[in-house]
């Protein structure tokens, strides 16, 4: 009820290029990225190409091509082979993304938002303010 998430977009080098699509903690990651209109987005630029985390898996799924997710947790009764298998699509999966993890975690940093306990309706323009900062600072480095 008191939640609330925001999105950020970075580059290959970690730099914030957007942060947006702010919404109620109870609201899935990928019901966000459609209510603001970025999954459209990848149909009409087919040569974009994104790293995400679990939760835009079913944005995977239908743009296979352009968004990379992780692989889906193996079975119980999984072979050695496939363990083998996940585990290095698993690693090199997040040795690509470890720059994005990274920059997500350079705006939570900020004492801010580690604990933010402003309004709720301020937490969009404080989110905002942040990730500015957050993306000059990246830039200058």
């Amino acid at each position: 009820m008191n939640t609330k998430k925001a999105t950020a977009v970075t580059d290959g080098e970690g730099r914030t290029l957007w942060a947006g699509a702010f919404r109620p903690g109870r609201m899935h990651d990928q019901t966000a990225l459609r209510t603001e209109g970025i999954a459209d987005l990848f149909e009409r630029f087919p040569e974009v190409k994104a790293k995400a985390d679990a939760g835009y898996r079913g944005l995977a799924k239908e743009f296979p091509n352009q968004v990379q997710a992780p692989p889906l947790k193996l079975k119980k009764n999984a072979t050695l082979e496939e363990a083998a298998t996940w585990d290095a699509e698993r690693h090199q999966q997040c040795s690509e993304r470890i720059c994005v993890e990274h920059a997500n975690a350079e705006h939570k940093q900020w004492r801010t938002l580690q604990r933010f306990f402003g309004r709720r309706e301020y937490f969009e323009e404080t989110y905002t303010a942040v990730a500015g900062l957050v993306s000059d600072r990246a830039a200058e480095r």
